[in-house]
């Protein structure tokens, strides 16, 4: 069992909870309420917020903020300067922390360089959000969302392989690179057997 690793310009406040294994790079913050799993990776100059929650071997790149009212369920990926919101409406003059809308990363989601999540939003499990694209609406597990405003543009495996699968209808696809299987219905993709 190996302890937290913590760069010593990187801010931790007390009452932060940082499983194993994590580490936590140059000038990062993270606040006293944030609870991290185990074996995540935060970027340079990331910012965590006190009511957040991060699942086991998340990995966040360099510029995130995340801000309170987001959950990162586990193996989720924050790509490069990727940016979460938490009010729908903001004003500097208005105060409306007590308006913070939920977000929701479902385990093995990849959220692409640059990409923008409205808050309020649940991207689902191993979803693809394309570098830049802007999600206002949810997402379905195993979507690829790509443009502004992001819009689904087909289906990716768990390995993080484009799957031949059509937006919709019934079909099955396997991934390219493990071979497993995934089937579209009812608008949905499933993994066979898993």
């Amino acid at each position: 069992m190996s302890a937290a690793s913590i760069h010593p310009t990187a801010i931790v406040d007390a009452g932060a909870t940082l499983g194993e294994g994590t580490r936590v790079w140059h000038w990062v913050h993270i606040c006293a309420g944030a609870r991290i799993g185990r074996y995540c990776s935060f970027g340079q100059n990331v910012f965590v917020g006190n009511d957040v929650s991060v699942g086991d071997n998340v990995k966040v790149q360099n510029n995130v903020s995340i801000y309170d009212a987001v959950t990162l369920e586990d193996d989720v990926f924050c790509g490069p300067s990727m940016v979460f919101t938490n009010v729908y409406n903001p004003r500097a003059a208005v105060t409306r922390k007590h308006e913070y809308r939920r977000t929701l990363v479902r385990k093995g989601a990849t959220l692409g360089a640059n990409c923008t999540i409205i808050c309020g939003v649940t991207i689902g499990e191993y979803a693809f959000i394309a570098a830049g694209a802007v999600v206002r609406t949810a997402v379905p597990a195993y979507a690829l969302m790509a443009g502004v405003p992001a819009r689904q543009i087909g289906w990716m495996s768990e390995h993080g392989e484009r799957l031949q699968l059509p937006l919709s209808g019934s079909a099955e696809a396997s991934c390219p690179s493990t071979g497993a299987v995934y089937r579209l219905s009812g608008g949905r993709v499933t993994r066979a057997g898993g």
